[in-house]
């Protein structure tokens, strides 16, 4: 496995023996894998952006497996460290009961992943709120606009380097 991610994520991989939804992701995607931890039944992988959709498909698609509840996408940004970005994915296999965290580093001159979209329609306007508030470009979105600002916002505010005494232009009614 390739080094811990610094910062505030996890340290590495976890002492523990992994759990078996996570020994099935490390048998088919071992190489796209970059570290692993568990918390308290909670297992998280970090993983290579190129390979987000297809460990997607499978903790989907594999029945023993199953994860069919998309629950929560959202990013966050670590500036000063690289990778600068973390897009955060929550899942939950209603079958079996088991939950899974995936994170995906993003460089900060290349904050970019495909959408999940095609796995998880839900992923839609998470995806949406997360690139209106980092900037992060999710490829192949079906609709990939802002949610929760207008259109004519400048800038995306939950990044840490967002001028906190940004003047917006002003939206007035139209005559």
């Amino acid at each position: 496995m390739d080094a811990p991610v610094e910062g505030n994520r996890a340290a590495g991989d976890s002492d523990e023996k992994p759990s078996p939804a996570v020994q099935r992701v490390l048998e088919r995607f071992s190489g796209d894998v970059l570290s692993r931890h568990a918390y308290r039944g909670d297992d998280t992988l970090v993983i290579k952006r190129e390979a987000v959709v297809d460990v997607c498909r499978f903790l989907k698609a594999e029945p023993d497996l199953r994860f069919d509840l998309f629950l929560d996408l959202t990013a966050v940004d670590y500036l000063p460290v690289e990778p600068r970005f973390e897009v955060v994915i929550h899942l939950y296999s209603t079958p079996h009961g088991l939950r899974m965290r995936l994170k995906v580093p993003l460089a900060g001159d290349d904050p970019e992943m495909d959408t999940l979209t095609s796995v998880w329609r839900a992923t839609d306007w998470f995806e949406r709120e997360a690139w209106d508030m980092y900037g992060i470009v999710f490829r192949g979105h079906p609709n990939l606009k802002r949610i929760l600002l207008y259109e004519e916002f400048e800038g995306h505010p939950l990044r840490k380097d967002y001028p906190i005494d940004k003047r917006q232009p002003l939206i007035g009614p139209k005559n």
